[in-house]
C-alpha cells in the first residue's frame, strides 16, 4: 500500500501470511528474496524493487556493521510488522501507526 512517511509517498506492506500482496510482494517471494521461517520472514532488501540509493546505505550500513559481503544484507520481520520497501527497512505496527499515514486518494 501507499502512504506517507515524512511528507513523502512509500510503499509498504504488512507482514502476513494470509493479507493481500501487492505485485511486488509476490515477485520477491517467487524469487526468494522473501522467505517464511516459520512465522518470522526472511528479507534481502538488495534485489525487491532495486533502488540505487537505498541499496547503497543498505550495503554500506551491512558492511560497515556486520562486515558482511555487499550484497548479502539480510533483515527479518514478524508477522504484524510493516515492510517498508522504499527505505529499506522492516518497521513495527506501532511505530507504522506513530508515524506514518495512509494516503488519502487525492494526496
Amino acid at each position: 500500500m501507499e502512504v506517507k512517511y515524512k511528507n513523502k509517498s512509500v510503499e509498504v506492506w504488512e507482514i502476513s501470511k494470509t493479507n493481500e500482496q501487492p505485485d511486488w510482494v509476490k515477485q520477491a517471494f517467487k524469487e526468494n528474496y522473501l522467505s517464511w521461517y516459520g512465522d518470522r520472514l526472511k528479507i534481502t532488501m538488495m534485489g525487491i524493487k532495486p533502488n540505487t540509493k537505498r541499496n547503497i546505505a543498505i550495503g554500506l550500513k551491512g558492511v560497515l556493521g556486520t562486515f558482511n559481503s555487499f550484497g548479502s544484507v539480510c533483515f527479518m520481520g514478524d508477522i504484524g510488522d510493516f515492510l517498508d520497501i522504499t527505505n529499506g527497512r522492516v518497521i513495527s505496527k506501532k511505530y507504522f501507526i506513530k508515524h506514518y499515514y495512509i494516503k488519502i486518494d487525492d494526496e
